[in-house]
Parts: C-alpha cells; structure tokens; sequence
C-alpha cells in the first residue's frame, strides 16, 4: 500500500498563463512549421531560421530565467510547448525540446553565475544553437565505459574521441560534451565541459541518414586535441555522469512531451479522416473496428499526458522524480508508436503514402521510444526506483 507521505497531487486547472503559451506555440508551428514539414523531410534540412523565429518567442529558453534572457517559465508551460509544436511536427519539436532541456538545462543546473551569464542569453535567444553530448559509437547506455577522454594539461583540458547520435551535432554553436576523465567504469570518472563552436580540434562528423525526425539534424562530434580552458569545466571534476542523469531526468519528461505531441497530433488526422472517410454510405468512423481504435487512443494519450504531467509538476516543486519521469517518458513513447501505428491503420492505403501526415508520424514515433534512454532502460530505472521501496 503507498503511504500518503509518498503520493503526489497535480492541479489539473492549468493556469491562464499556461494556456496562453500553449497557444503561442501552436500559433507558431501553424505559421512557421506546418507549411514546410514535408518539405524539410525530405531534403532532411535543418531549419536554423525556424529556430531563431522561435527564439525571438522565448521558445528556446521556455525554463530559463529573465536575467539570462529566457521566459522564466516552468515545466508544465515547457511540456505544452513541445507537445504543441510535435503535434505539427516531431522533428521540430525534438530539436527545441534537445536545446532546452540538454544543452542549456545542463548549464542552467550546473554552472557557475560567470558561465550562466556568458552562455545562458546567447542559448535562450537561439542566436546559438546548443548540443548535449554523451553517447558514443560503443557506449549507447554503457555510458561508463566511454572512450572520449579529456586529460587534464596545467589549466586547460585536451579532449579526444568521438560523441554520436548527437542532435545538432554539426550545426550547433555550443555542446556540453561528457568526457571520461577517470579509469573505465570506474566511479566518477567523467566531467562535463562547455565547447564552443571553432575551437581547434571540434568538428562535425557523419549526419545520420534517419528513418524519422529527419528535419532534426543528428550528427557526430569529432574532437582530435580539442584544447579548452579549465573555465569551460561545469561542476567539480569526476560530478558529469551524475549531472548527467539528473539531466537527463528533465530530458525523459521532453520527449514524453514530444511523444505526446506525436500521439496527439497521429489522433487529430485520424479522427478527422475517419469522419469524412464514407464507406458502405457512412463514415468509417461509424465502425466499430474504426471507433474502438479512436477510443484506445484518446484513453492511452490522456493516460501518457497525466503521467508526464506529473512530472513535470514534481520538477517545477523540486520533488525527486526519477521515477516518474521514466514512467511518462516510456509510458508515452510506447502510446506514440501505438497511436501512429493505428492512425497508418485507419487511413488505410492513403496511411502509407506521403499525401497524408500519418506515415510521417509514424516515422516519427520510433524515436521516442530509443533516444535518452530506450523502453528497456525506462524500465530498469523504474524496477531500480520502485524496489529501493
């Protein structure tokens, strides 16, 4: 039985505010998105003046402060504004939700005031554009053993190896990059550093040729002799991995977000086809097979939003919630690629073309369920969590 000290409560009356940045973000990804998601899918091109529009809104810095620049807002305003801008198009929406809750959520947690005021106002504003890099080409959730090294030299520090699978690994103008500084799985052997863009010896690698999210450029980050100063270290030497985790926390709660807006956004095309779909001189909506589908999924989505938003409530209140961020983050990844799936389903063989928008969330889905920690690691967090009792 769970003991009252345990459970949380949400106010489920979203503030005036928060409906109001919602429609902010909605109102922006139908004028700056929504014509072009096609577009942008196919050329895989990353659209970095979509994101300086964005910036301008307070979009890129939703949980950063006013003296840095940013909107100053919380979670559940960040959760709204990425699910809006998912429900248009999942690639948009991971690469707002990947600079704000990575890049920039890491130097907001973990930097010294100087460093806050030199990166913060430049990220919230999208004049830069920001990367997190942690996963390797052999250390997905290994991330212990990884082979990019930073050693120590006077009062700077010389990185080499490689990160991948890194969102706006090429086109980013900062990343906080995780570098192993200790022996191999040994405990705190990993420091997080800030590398900006055109230091000597950091470079772009392979973009990734991807199945989804193809408008969200993910790429390598190469870095041979990359020479920074001890002032560009976050947080004590030996403290990256456990930054990154608690990073990575927020991060599980964006892509619920934008797993919510993928599932949300798969519904909206299917309900509407399915209503002005006539066969056998009816709607298909009218089925059974059609309208049992239509019912698991507003029942499933309604279930992921409640649970990614609670921990987003419990973020906003400073509550630990590893727990539930890895519940909202597998739960709603899981309901995306269920929706997608039978939303493809509904549409029939117009599901499987590009005429319509059900196959690109499809696509689209498959990530939620991998990126920042798969189904599989999810669950090992919750069985970890919910066994210490």
């Amino acid at each position: 039985m769970i003991q009252q000290e345990e459970m949380t409560t949400f106010d489920f009356q979203q503030s005036e505010l928060t409906e109001q940045v919602a429609t902010l973000a909605r109102d922006f990804a139908e004028q700056f998105i929504r014509p072009y998601v096609m577009k942008w899918d196919e050329s895989q091109e990353f659209p970095v003046d979509v994101f300086k529009e964005a910036g301008k809104l307070g979009l890129m810095g939703v949980l950063v402060p006013e003296a840095y620049g940013g909107a100053g807002l919380g979670y559940i305003e960040y959760v709204r504004v990425i699910s809006e801008i998912s429900r248009v198009c999942g690639s948009i929406g991971l690469s707002v939700a990947a600079h704000n809750s990575l890049c920039t959520g890491h130097i907001l947690a973990f930097a010294s005031e100087s460093q806050k005021s030199r990166w913060l106002p430049k990220l919230a504003s999208a004049e830069w554009i920001g990367a997190w890099g942690l996963t390797e080409p052999n250390t997905g959730s290994d991330a212990g053993n990884m082979k990019c090294v930073a050693v120590r030299d006077g009062d700077h520090w010389v990185i080499n190896g490689t990160k991948s699978w890194i969102t706006h690994g090429r086109t980013g103008d900062v990343a906080v990059v995780i570098c192993r500084t200790g022996e191999a799985r040994s405990k705190d052997n990993a420091t997080a550093f800030v590398v900006e863009r055109g230091t000597p010896g950091f470079a772009g690698g392979k973009k990734e040729n991807k199945l989804g999210m193809r408008a969200s450029e993910t790429a390598e980050m190469i870095f041979d002799n990359c020479r920074i100063p001890d002032a560009n270290r976050l947080g004590e030497v030996g403290e990256g991995f456990k930054q990154a985790m608690k990073v990575l926390d927020g991060g599980r709660i964006s892509i619920a977000a934008l797993s919510l807006g993928i599932a949300m956004g798969a519904y909206d095309a299917a309900l509407k086809y399915s209503k002005e779909r006539f066969q056998f001189d009816q709607p298909i909506a009218n089925f059974q097979g059609i309208s049992f589908k239509l019912a698991d999924m507003a029942t499933e989505i309604a279930a992921a939003e409640l649970l990614t938003m609670q921990a987003a409530d419990m973020k906003n209140r400073g509550l630990a919630m590893t727990k539930e961020a890895a519940m909202a983050k597998y739960y709603a990844s899981e309901v995306a690629v269920k929706t997608a799936n039978d939303a493809v389903q509904i549409f029939g063989g117009y599901g499987y073309t590009k005429d319509f928008p059900v196959e690109k969330f499809y696509r689209d889905s498959k990530l939620c369920t991998i990126g920042e920690g798969t189904s599989e690691i999810q669950k090992i967090v919750i069985a970890r969590e919910i066994l210490r009792g």
